[in-house]
């Protein structure tokens, strides 16, 4: 587990550096990529799905 958060932590540095950068292509796509994989097998998926799922009803609710 402690190998998984320190990837978490890492890939999430890198996800940020290539945010900023705007950069594209195969490199920042495997690092998006591995970053959602780990971060999915945290435990994490499940309040990170009820939040976007609270977030989609939200909008949802503003249409009139």
């Amino acid at each position: 587990m402690a190998v998984n958060l320190s990837a978490i932590l890492l890939l999430a540095i890198a996800a940020i550096f290539i945010v900023k950068a705007k950069a594209g292509g195969i490199g920042p796509a495997v690092v998006l990529f591995l970053l959602g994989f780990f971060t999915a097998g945290t435990g994490a998926d499940e309040p990170i799905r009820d939040l976007c799922a609270s977030v989609f009803n939200f909008l949802a609710g503003l249409r009139p």
